[in-house]
């Protein structure tokens, strides 16, 4: 069958629920021991999805009040210390983040374990221990461009003659930022979220690899090692599904959080 028509009838499938079967287990003797496709990525994809959660729970509400504080006392000692961690942290690849933080805080110091390998069975309090460095290293990674995105749209904002009507009424800095700030700079925040969490998922890949963390990009990785063609056509639909719908779930927000968006002359 030519490769396009095969593609299609791959298309077919998936919109039936049916990502297609594994090339892995299928013996040279002829007994197929080939599992859905399926049925391997659900598994990795929970893992995915807990470790991107327990992620986003630490790194969105800090990134969201280091970015207001620095945009309130920018340009004091503490915004610029701020500034000065966060763009050394965005230079630095995930690797090797993820590398120091295994020197400094397992190998060294044998505070956290350096191997993130969970199963089904593990218990919730041991699985939060083994998944430290990896969410601590995806952390220090995303914080960073979500801090400086939000200290952007505030400070930005914060120049707007409407912030210094608001100013000159007598408002606080507090009541400026909370009643009038914030809420015009939900929809880049939103934006800037959905991107992070949208690589939380697509883009973990090495940082699973490099813990030996049983996520979905681990599971890509092996596929591609051993050339199991379907197993990387369900993992790269998934990344693709994920990346469009939190984008998509981004541009909504913008839209209801900007009047001018919602109702355009």
């Amino acid at each position: 069958m030519p490769a396009y028509l095969r593609y299609f009838d791959w298309i077919a499938g998936v919109l039936q629920g049916d990502l297609g079967t594994s090339f892995s287990g299928r013996a040279a003797s002829g007994q197929d021991r080939s599992r859905e496709v399926a049925e391997l990525i659900g598994p990795r994809l929970q893992n995915t999805l807990f470790l991107a959660g327990i992620t986003a729970l630490i790194s969105v509400p800090l990134a969201l009040i280091l970015g207001i504080s620095t945009a309130l006392y920018r340009n004091t000692i503490y915004d610029r210390s701020i500034n000065a961690a966060t763009l050394t942290t965005i230079s630095f690849p995930e690797f090797f983040v993820a590398y120091i933080l295994i020197l400094f805080l397992s190998s060294l110091n044998q505070w956290l374990p350096s191997l993130a390998n969970v199963d089904a069975s593990t218990p919730l309090g041991e699985r939060l221990t083994r998944i430290a460095l990896p969410a601590l290293t995806l952390t220090l990674v995303i914080i960073a461009h979500m801090m400086r995105m939000t200290r952007a749209a505030i400070i930005n904002l914060l120049a707007s003659p409407y912030i210094q009507m608001a100013r000159l009424s007598g408002a606080s800095r507090t009541e400026v930022i909370v009643k009038h700030a914030l809420p015009n700079a939900w929809a880049p925040i939103a934006t800037v979220i959905a991107f992070n969490l949208a690589y939380l998922v697509v883009g973990v890949v090495v940082v699973e690899v490099v813990f030996v963390y049983p996520g979905i990009g681990q599971l890509m990785v092996d596929a591609v090692t051993t050339r199991d063609i379907p197993v990387v056509q369900g993992c790269a639909l998934i990344f693709a599904v994920t990346y469009i719908l939190l984008n998509l779930i981004a541009d909504i927000i913008g839209i209801i959080t900007n009047p001018r968006l919602l109702h355009p002359k």
